[in-house]
């Protein structure tokens, strides 16, 4: 017997439009470089950030402050 391949349809996959735009990843780029250095404060407590995802977290949220192309935070 042959077996038969089927393709998936064009509906399913994901179209390859950007999620995020460039400058979302320049203003998370300049916060992961802060952090590193020792910079990086949280908001209101103005502790040091240590945690990689809470950087990657600062940088998108100045990028949506700043106007730049970033999915809205799941909530």
């Amino acid at each position: 017997m042959a077996t038969r391949k089927t393709k998936k349809s064009t509906s399913s996959r994901r179209k390859s439009s950007r999620r995020y735009s460039p400058a979302a990843g320049k203003s998370v780029e300049r916060e992961m470089r802060e952090m590193k250095e020792g910079k990086l404060r949280s908001g209101r407590s103005g502790k040091k950030v240590t945690s990689r995802k809470q950087a990657i977290a600062i940088g998108l949220s100045e990028a949506r402050k700043a106007g730049a192309k970033v999915p809205a935070k799941n909530s």
